[in-house]
């Protein structure tokens, strides 16, 4: 942009004020040059109001942006280990059958002993970092933490309650990181 001085600025702004005022009528009684230095002053009175609105509006939209940055950057934070307990869920669930192999073998097997109390420390470190298992076997089929894979006719659970869990769902902190797939009951049988 083209820098004007001060003293042709203002030559300029009385020249396009007197365009101005010659060209709109006066109205009778006043003056035609107080006309002509109201013009001017109301003109610019109006772009500094305009350009404070604006200041004002920038100077919230930035202060509304830092806050948003600030709290996208502490959910980043809080929830960083997110996909690696995804992908050691699974492993989890491998080795949960595992335990269940070693216990068909022999429960009093010191394999199946410590297999247990590495599984005990192995979900406690994962208590401690947010990760919760979801129990849904006996309770209400909710479809914001449970996905029905089957239904089946039952005597012993009324409709809606879940009858087996075919894979234990989890949740991380506050959020759904795997739903429980479970087997729904239909209520009892026709």
């Amino acid at each position: 942009m083209k820098k004007i001085p001060v003293t042709e600025q203002n030559k300029q702004m009385k020249q396009s004020a007197s365009a101005n005022s010659i060209s709109s009528s006066v109205a009778p009684g006043v003056d035609a040059s107080q006309s002509e230095a109201e013009d001017p002053m109301a003109g610019l009175q109006a772009d500094l109001d305009r350009f404070r609105d604006l200041a004002l509006r920038s100077q919230a939209d930035f202060e509304n942006y830092k806050k948003r940055c600030s709290r996208e950057k502490e959910e980043a934070i809080k929830y960083a280990n997110k996909s690696l307990l995804e992908r050691l869920v699974g492993i989890i669930d491998n080795f949960e059958l595992g335990l269940a192999a070693a216990k068909d073998q022999g429960a009093d097997s010191p394999i199946y002993s410590g297999m247990v109390l590495v599984q005990k420390q192995l979900n406690d470190l994962l208590a401690e970092n947010g990760l919760q298992p979801i129990d849904a076997e006996g309770k209400t089929f909710d479809p914001n933490l449970h996905e029905a894979i089957a239904h089946e006719a039952s005597n012993e659970f009324p409709e809606g309650i879940v009858v087996r869990q075919a894979r234990r769902g989890y949740r991380f902190k506050d959020r759904l990181l795997r739903p429980a797939k479970v087997v729904v009951s239909s209520g009892p049988a026709k």
